[in-house]
């Protein structure tokens, strides 16, 4: 059984959570993301945190949050944690009123493969703000 909440990311306990999920996930490929900006979930097997995701304001496009960060232990992978957290950050958009969220992948198929099932569309930013090989996603909330 797994449960999903929204949590305080300037609580101590939660900031030390979100980074050790963000370490045991993305080892050393990604920065640790400034947990007190924007709005952070956990998702927790039974009283264990086995999965986290971020969305704050995007600065890439208007009126719409930035999906900046998911990862999920990979002994719960295959059990749609990603896609559920998604769907907390989507329903959150539509909320506070964006207009859509926007993300990107870069060498993951599963995520990308995860974003395409929710309905995401790859889109291509009037300015790039990844690499060059990078897969930029967006979907509609209204």
């Amino acid at each position: 059984m797994y449960s999903i909440c929204i949590v305080d990311a300037e609580d101590d306990e939660i900031a030390e959570t979100l980074g050790d999920l963000h370490r045991l996930t993305f080892f050393n490929g990604a920065s640790l993301p400034q947990f007190e900006m924007g709005a952070w979930w956990l998702a927790y097997h039974n009283d264990e945190a086995v999965a986290f995701a971020g969305v704050v304001p995007s600065t890439h496009a208007r009126n719409s949050g930035y999906f900046c960060r998911v990862g999920v232990l990979q002994r719960h992978w295959g059990r749609g944690l990603q896609r559920r957290l998604m769907r907390a950050i989507e329903a959150r958009g539509r909320r506070v009123g964006w207009d859509s969220i926007v993300s990107d992948t870069t060498d993951n198929p599963a995520s990308a493969n995860n974003f395409i099932h929710a309905r995401y569309r790859l889109f291509e930013p009037e300015v790039p703000w990844a690499w060059s090989h990078t897969l930029y996603w967006r979907k509609w909330l209204r």
